[in-house]
């Protein structure tokens, strides 16, 4: 092997890799934070990401996705189709199932006797989803003020997203940052998701003394917490693009 081989810098990874089993691409994404591989769906028929410390190896990415077939097979065959915002179809909104409904108004869609009647447009999605943004706002922000002040805290700000790994964060800073599809899960749910945010503005952790914050906020917290890791695929698999 010559000297200059043997010093030449480690080739850039492919944006992604196409595996034959099982028959899905996998997005590679380097993050310098990341300490190990993680893998995850990216969502209903987009896929599955996989994160990874700076400087892996071709090679090495490819024997952990190699490892992990079974398990990438098994969660994509549990995956939910996808769903659509668009007239005759259930969109949950605080955990209750509301039926959508054809409008011939322009604008945000509006919530009556308990169905959504959806704008005048080709494309329902995007309005569908501005308006789940805005009812998860106003019942998720007040929510974690108001747990963060029960811990005698106080967060520098609130947002909301559309993330897939996670359902909320906290930065040290004291950001909190939670997903607006929390809106279509019941309101305990978001709550719950409210409270461990707010906790972590006590324990930038998942140490017992962060749940036992938790618990103080919220002594029943465990089904809500369950109830999201086993139903909150569902609110993922929701497209709000048409």
């Amino acid at each position: 092997m010559s000297i200059r081989r043997l010093f030449s810098k480690p080739q850039p990874l492919p944006p992604a890799l196409v595996l034959s089993e099982p028959p899905v691409t996998v997005s590679l994404r380097v993050n310098a934070r990341a300490r190990r591989f993680t893998l995850r769906l990216a969502g209903a028929g987009k896929g599955a990401v996989l994160t990874m410390p700076p400087g892996v190896p071709l090679r090495q990415v490819e024997a952990f996705l190699h490892e992990h077939r079974g398990w990438l097979a098994r969660a994509l065959a549990q995956q939910p189709e996808d769903r659509r915002a668009v007239p005759d179809a259930l969109l949950p909104v605080d955990g209750v199932p509301v039926p959508l409904v054809a409008g011939t108004h322009r604008g945000a869609p509006r919530l009556v006797e308990g169905r959504l009647v959806l704008p005048r447009g080709p494309k329902p999605g995007p309005a569908v989803a501005a308006w789940l943004k805005e009812r998860a706002r106003a019942r998720l922000v007040p929510a974690v003020h108001h747990f963060a002040e029960a811990l005698g805290r106080e967060p520098t700000a609130v947002s909301l997203r559309d993330t897939r790994s996670r359902w909320g964060s906290c930065t040290s800073a004291g950001r909190i940052s939670l997903s607006w599809r929390l809106a279509m899960a019941p309101v305990e749910v978001q709550d719950y998701v409210a409270a461990h945010e707010a906790a972590h503005l006590r324990e930038m952790n998942h140490s017992p003394r962060y749940w036992a914050h938790v618990a103080r906020l919220m002594p029943d917290y465990a089904p809500r917490r369950a109830w999201l890791r086993r139903e909150g695929r569902d609110l993922h698999a929701w497209q709000f693009d048409a």
